[in-house]
Order: structure tokens, then sequence, then C-alpha cells
């Protein structure tokens, strides 16, 4: 009885710590022991942008229009378009904006980001490469908010902010995953305030394009590992606020837990290969990789053994009121699940319901992991099966590109 109560306590004291404990911790770090940073506004590095995109047809033309509407000398900005073996109107639609000073590359079969990047970087002319996707809109001044940073030469990264909007009227789903990532931005913008982020949002961040090393073509988390081997190399990597990008939540549950199993599949992915991460002799970050995103993985054996233990001890009166506590955590999780479907905002029940989605979304991530099931090219919602006569079938080998006049 004496080890199930110490094992009980151990899950509820781990749980606490990963949702509050490391935060708190990180706010009174930030407070005292803040790392001094002083960026040069004025600082016009050349800079290359690119976007990885795989049939974006429907969104390439307004992705490009954003790009080009930035706040940057046009002569200092390498605007590069890749399409990962896209079978629709994509490549065409791209080749629309070569005159205004865009470089489109096309890669005949589908390899997945990684190997895109691997083949890409090394040839860009910019010394800040911008990491970009073609779903979310950037902010006019995105350009200068990133790269005045690297006036400091102890900065190898910088990870812009994700804006994800919602409808005046949202739903469970949206409510729920809205507060989790305002409460993920928080804990970047105190890590970096104290060294450097725990990877970069994959959307919106800029690295030294010195510094990039091949990744492994089955790579799934690129936005973290590549900041990290940053990090390694005695780099900083700083998360900018004012650096925005914006997108919408998640529409369903079902599209939000698809997206988090492959994020949370390359966490697994990370720890497993990259084993100096857990090594705080190598890595000056192991404490934050820990925290942040290594007990994250161990939250569905938390809950599970914090659930089976509090059972097994209901007979004393303390354990009575634990498992009450819990039993009203999972039923205000299980009605968000109810009305996840509906436009009724009920703060208290959407927040249990992501936790629970998210925990859920470990689990089935694990098991994806172990068997191999995730793979490295991503999938759209609604893929576009549309060919045309622009695009390169998948399956070949051919590569064409479109060298524009810089503008």
């Amino acid at each position: 009885m004496l080890i199930l109560s110490a094992f009980f306590w151990v899950c509820v004291f781990l749980l606490a710590y990963v949702f509050l404990g490391y935060p708190v911790l990180m706010y009174f770090r930030a407070v005292f022991r803040r790392y001094p940073h002083h960026p040069i506004s004025g600082f016009e590095p050349e800079v290359s942008l690119v976007i990885v995109a795989y049939n974006e047809a429907s969104r390439v033309c307004q992705r490009l229009e954003n790009i080009l509407s930035l706040d940057f000398p046009r002569n200092l900005l390498e605007i590069v378009f890749v399409s990962d073996g896209s079978t629709d109107r994509t490549v065409e639609q791209a080749w629309n904006y070569a005159e205004a000073g865009v470089k489109v590359i096309s890669f005949g079969a589908r390899r997945g980001k990684p190997a895109v990047l691997n083949d890409v970087i090394p040839k860009l002319k910019g010394k800040i490469v911008v990491f970009a996707d073609a779903r979310q809109r950037f902010k006019s001044d995105v350009l200068r908010s990133l790269v005045k940073h690297f006036s400091d030469p102890k900065v190898g990264a910088v990870s812009g902010e994700l804006i994800l909007t919602k409808e005046p009227k949202s739903n469970m789903v949206k409510e729920g995953l809205g507060f989790y990532w305002h409460y993920e931005k928080f804990i970047r913008r105190l890590e970096s305030k104290v060294d450097s982020t725990v990877g970069a949002t994959g959307a919106i961040y800029a690295i030294r394009r010195d510094l990039f090393e091949p990744l492994p073509k089955d790579t799934l988390l690129d936005d973290v590992l590549i900041p990290m081997r940053i990090v390694r190399k005695g780099y900083r990597v700083l998360f900018d606020p004012q650096a925005k990008a914006y997108d919408r939540l998640a529409a369903t549950a079902r599209e939000e837990f698809t997206r988090k199993i492959r994020t949370i599949t390359g966490n697994f992915q990370l720890f497993t290969r990259e084993c100096w991460l857990l090594n705080p002799f190598r890595n000056r970050l192991w404490f934050q990789s820990v925290s942040h995103k290594g007990l994250r993985l161990l939250i569905p054996l938390f809950i599970g053994g914090a659930f089976v233990t509090n059972i097994i001890l209901a007979d004393i009166w303390l354990y009575q009121w634990c498992l009450a506590l819990q039993v009203l955590f999972y039923s205000a999780a299980f009605g968000g699940a109810v009305l996840q479907r509906t436009k009724r905002r009920v703060p208290l029940l959407s927040v249990p319901y992501a936790i629970c989605l998210l925990t859920w979304a470990t689990v089935v991530a694990f098991w994806q992991f172990i068997t191999g099931g995730q793979s490295v090219t991503w999938a759209k919602e609604s893929p576009i099966r549309d060919r045309h006569r622009g695009a390169v079938p998948v399956g070949t080998s051919a590569e064409t590109s479109r060298f524009p006049k810089r503008g």
C-alpha cells in the first residue's frame, strides 16, 4: 500500500510539474537570470525565404502575394518556392510570379520536406534563411523583426509567433486548443529570455544558413531538430512575439488530433535519435528539453498511473477526495467531447477536453512511432487530385527551376 501511495503522489507531482511547476520555475528564472540581448533594428543582411509546398494550388497565389508585400529591401531578399512533387496546378500558379522575383523549383518525385531542404538550402544566396509554409500569412514587418536579432553573433536562430485566429462563435475544440497554444507560447517566451527555446515554430523561423546541417530524410520535426543542433554549436535560439504569422485554429477535433499525432511522433523520434539531448553534459538546454518536451511524452503514463492507483486506494478518505476530483475532471472532458460539435462556449469543459485529446494523441503517436506508421510526407486536409499540363507527374526524377532576375 505504501508503494502504491508513493507512486500515486509521484504521478500527481510530475503532472503538476509539467503543467504548472515548469512554467513557474521558468518565470522566476526569467525574472532573476535573464540573458542579455540587444538587437539592432536597422540590421539588413541578405535573406532567403523558402516555402516548401505540396499541392497548394488553392493557396499559392495568395501566399506569394503576401510574401511579395513584405517590408524588406527587394535587392536583399531571395524568395524561393519549392514544390515537393505536387500533382495539381501549384507549380503553374507559382511560375506566374517568376517575373516578380520568385524563384520556382519543382521536384518531380515527392520525398518529404527534409530531403528538399537538404538539396535547396546549400544553394541559397542569403546569409539568413527564413522558413515559411504555404498556409499562413505574415505581418508586413516580419522579416525586419526576425533578422534584427542576428546582429548579435551569439544568435543562431529566431522563431516568430504564430497567431491562431478563430471565429467569434468558436466550438469547444477551438476554445481549448486556443488556450493551450497561448500557454505554449508563454513558455517559449520565458525560455527565450533565460537562454533559448526548445525548437521553433515551423511556420515562421529563421536561421543562419552556414549553421544548417543535412537532415535525416525521414525527420518529422525539422523545426525542432534544426534549432537544437544550432544550440549544440553554442548559439542561442530566440522567440520574438513581434514577428507574427497568422493561421486558423483547427476546425475539428480530428484535424487537430492528426496534427498533434505527427508532432508528438516526431518528439519520440527526436529523443530516440538525438540522445545527446538527454545528456546534461552535452546539452546546455537539458533542463528545458526534459521539462518541456521529454516529460510531456510520459503524460499518459502519469495520468493512467494516478487514476488506477487512486481507485485501488479509494478506501482511504484522502484518496476518495482525490478520486472525486479526477472523476470531475474527466466528466468535464466528456462534456466537452459531447459539445465539441456545437457553438456553445464552456471554458470549464473545453480545457479538460483539450488536455485529454492531446493525451490520447500521445498514446497513438507512441504506437505509430514503434510501428513506423508515420510517414515523413504530410497529408493535406483536402488534397486536390487534378493534374495539369505544367506539373511533373509523381514518380519521375525530373527537376525544373526558373531563376528570375532579382528585383
